[in-house]
């Protein structure tokens, strides 16, 4: 096992965690994908990478991909554990090409981490609801091609209540921009139920993103600007 973490703080903790636990062996660490990718590495690579995506967030597509691609020809990619980017497009991508194995939240307990590592070094997948729901929905246009399609009429008012109350103040607050937690917060309710109404709503408005979800309730008649 190897992990993986631009931040020394995050790097240093994710290693504590792993090595906490006897059936963990961590290989080593780097802030960077370079070290597994180097021609001079020594021995086979690891079974599982665990990948902290959160930071800096904008290199971690071109990083996977450099590396997946850079791999020797018969040589095993590991599998990947990624925190911290489970919404984005990239991230689901490398999840149905089979590299990553595991997208957790930045948000996720070390608990979680160590569930989804164990789930990936048995050969199985761990997602959280939501992102699970977001592969199963159909492809959503991108904002551009949205905001590019003529408007059209405001929608009849039973497609208004395809949303319960609560999955609508859930949408309002995405508008808002507020996270999982303070969504939480704000409603009075655990993470775990505001991952359920946002999964519900991916599911009901067939988008996979926050971006998108709030997109379509506009174009919807759920939200008012």
């Amino acid at each position: 096992m190897f992990v993986v973490a631009a931040s020394d703080v995050v790097r240093a903790g994710l290693v504590s965690l792993l090595e906490a636990d006897a059936r963990f062996w961590v290989a080593g660490s780097a802030e960077d994908l370079s070290p597994l990718a180097a021609p001079e590495a020594e021995g086979p690579p690891p079974d599982v990478v665990v990948f902290d995506a959160e930071r800096p967030l904008t290199q971690a597509p071109s990083a996977l991909r450099a590396f997946v691609e850079g791999a020797r020809d018969g040589e095993r990619v590991p599998a990947f554990v990624v925190i911290g980017d489970e919404e984005s497009a990239w991230a689901r991508e490398a999840l149905r090409e089979g590299v990553v194995r595991a997208l957790l939240p930045p948000s996720a307990s070390a608990g979680e981490i160590i569930a989804a590592v164990e789930a990936v070094s048995a050969g199985l997948a761990a997602l959280a609801p939501e992102t699970l729901a977001a592969l199963l929905s159909p492809p959503a246009p991108n904002v551009e091609e949205l905001l590019a399609t003529p408007s059209s009429p405001p929608p009849a008012e039973p497609e208004r209540d395809a949303l319960t109350p609560r999955e609508r103040e859930v949408l309002e607050m995405l508008a808002e921009g507020l996270s999982n937690k303070e969504i939480a917060w704000r409603m009075n309710i655990s993470e775990h139920t505001v991952k359920f109404h946002l999964a519900s709503v991916f599911a009901k408005l067939d988008v996979s993103t926050r971006t998108e979800a709030v997109m379509q309730g506009l174009r919807r008649g759920l939200l008012m600007m």
